[in-house]
């Protein structure tokens, strides 16, 4: 026979409430029926859990070392309750969401409607801003943070990577000829931003590392202008997977210089305050795009 959960929470509330006699009291039970419960769970386990005298009780090693993993029994099992309770509640309210433009586009404003189809009383509220913002200031329940984040008070939720490529227009390579190495870069028309220096720094292993700091020729602080720039052939641009795969699908860009990269992948994050529980309006969405992102993990 196998333990029980009823058994599990009786031992550790025979722990915790220091007696058998305090559990009975806490549990609406009768010290008798406790004390069955304590050696019907030993006997199944065919150890000692607790070493039992007229006036005190001591775990032993085996006990402490079950105690442990009861407890976490108990809170996954507490946790998954709580998480079937929240499923059976339907979402609603305004969700307002901020992120850069390119993943606002390219991630977000593509499954609106899906997302309107499953939760059709949360009334969506998309903001677009290229630099960090204050929730507070901006009244925004999540925001979307692409690359590694700063130290905040904010809690964050991991939603996936993306990997970087090395981009340009067929019509591009055509006219200025395609890069055979990460030297020959130079001289190229080179796009890059003009906020957040580490942006221009290209995942291309080279003589002084795996990471090339370019001066751009043309500056934006824009990815999705970036991307623009690059699809009208105005030069070479390094740019996020999940803001160009239908480009370069459709062939409107080229990947190059792939033997050289070094593999870095942007981590995805959205960031919000919580109180005692992230309302469900927000858990939803987290949900719904992590979905959505899974795409680039491969």
């Amino acid at each position: 026979m196998k333990a029980r959960s009823d058994e599990l929470q009786v031992f550790v509330c025979v722990i915790e409430s220091g007696s058998i006699s305090a559990a009975a009291e806490q549990m609406g039970q009768t010290p008798s029926a406790i004390s069955r419960t304590l050696s019907r769970l030993e006997a199944k386990l065919d150890t000692t859990l607790i070493n039992r005298t007229t006036r005190r009780m001591d775990l032993t090693e085996e006990g402490k070392f079950f105690l442990e993993r009861a407890r976490q029994i108990l809170g996954q099992m507490e946790d998954l309750e709580e998480r079937m309770s929240l499923r059976q509640q339907t979402p609603s309210g305004r969700l307002r969401i901020n992120a850069a433009s390119p993943f606002m586009l390219h991630c977000i404003v593509p499954y609106v409607a899906e997302f309107r189809t499953l939760y059709p009383d949360i009334q969506l509220e998309l903001n677009s801003n290229d630099l960090i913002i204050d929730l507070l200031e901006q009244s925004t329940d999540v925001a979307i943070r692409i690359g590694a984040l700063a130290d905040s008070t904010l809690h964050a939720r991991a939603l996936g990577t993306s990997p970087l490529n090395i981009l340009a227009s067929p019509d591009y390579l055509k006219k200025h000829g395609t890069p055979k190495s990460v030297e020959a870069l130079n001289g190229h028309a080179l796009l890059g931003f003009t906020q957040t220096e580490t942006l221009n720094h290209w995942p291309l292993r080279h003589a002084d590392g795996d990471r090339l700091f370019i001066q751009p020729t043309v500056s934006a602080s824009s990815g999705e202008t970036l991307r623009q720039l690059a699809l009208a052939g105005e030069g070479i641009v390094c740019l996020s997977h999940f803001m160009t795969h239908e480009d370069i699908r459709a062939g409107r860009l080229k990947v190059i210089l792939s033997q050289a990269n070094s593999g870095y992948r942007q981590p995805i994050h959205a960031v919000y305050y919580r109180n005692s529980q992230l309302a469900l309006r927000i858990q939803c969405f987290l949900d719904f795009i992590a979905q959505k992102l899974a795409v680039y993990a491969a």
